[in-house]
């Protein structure tokens, strides 16, 4: 089951009827109340969240969900008709798996569904410990410390520094890391990196500087 929580009807009935055309099911809900009280009857597999909704913002909903213990690991995609960076990096820091930018099509819509679904949250089995000077990622605990103190980081940066940290001193594409870490690749799409990218800078530090950007390339953690 996919929640939509969209107060646009025509976009919101669009939505839920290209999910159930591709094989899901939706339900659509119109602002933040009505969609409380979905989530208390039944919880979803996935959501899709504006972030201009009335009354309540997505990002408030967004901050109440992953604050609960019953929601918090539901995955969320918002969806935003704002084009300011800080909206796309707030909702990341909140803990959203995705963003799509309005307008948006229906395909891809899909595409992102599928591949934050497929993506999930596997339990890293790896006893592994990454070391890169005084930035360490141990894999078993799925936790990673910058400098001694414990950073917490979504998924997908998690992922992204784990990429990066297995392939030392090497330039990995943007189109490399959307592919192997969004699943999916879009002319365009690659800013959801540089995006990512930025939020976990800001929260490495002093071991910010070791992720380095090769213009027109991609990234690379080197000394």
């Amino acid at each position: 089951m996919i929640y939509c929580v969209e107060d646009d009807d025509n976009i919101r009935e669009l939505v839920v009827y290209t999910l159930e055309s591709t094989g899901f099911q939706g339900k659509g809900f119109g602002e933040g109340a009505s969609f409380y009280d979905g989530i208390k009857k039944e919880k979803p597999d996935l959501i899709l969240l504006d972030i201009m909704l009335p009354k309540e913002d997505g990002l408030s909903i967004l901050k109440k969900l992953k604050s609960n213990r019953d929601t918090k690991n539901i995955p969320v995609i918002m969806l935003t008709a704002k084009s300011t960076e800080y909206d796309k990096v707030l909702g990341l820091d909140l803990g959203a798996d995705d963003y799509i930018a309005k307008p948006f099509g229906m395909m891809e819509l899909v595409s992102r569904v599928k591949a934050v679904l497929r993506r999930g949250a596997p339990v890293e089995k790896s006893s592994e410990t990454l070391v890169f000077d005084t930035l360490v990622m141990n894999q078993k605990k799925h936790e990673v410390k910058s400098e001694g103190e414990s950073i917490p980081l979504t998924f997908k940066e998690y992922e992204l520094l784990k990429r990066l940290m297995t392939h030392p001193n090497q330039v990995l594409t943007r189109d490399q890391l959307l592919e192997e870490i969004w699943g999916y690749d879009f002319d365009g799409e690659t800013r959801t990196v540089d995006v990512h990218v930025r939020t976990l800078r800001q929260k490495l530090g002093k071991n910010a500087d070791k992720i380095e950007t090769v213009r027109g390339v991609g990234y690379r953690i080197s000394d």
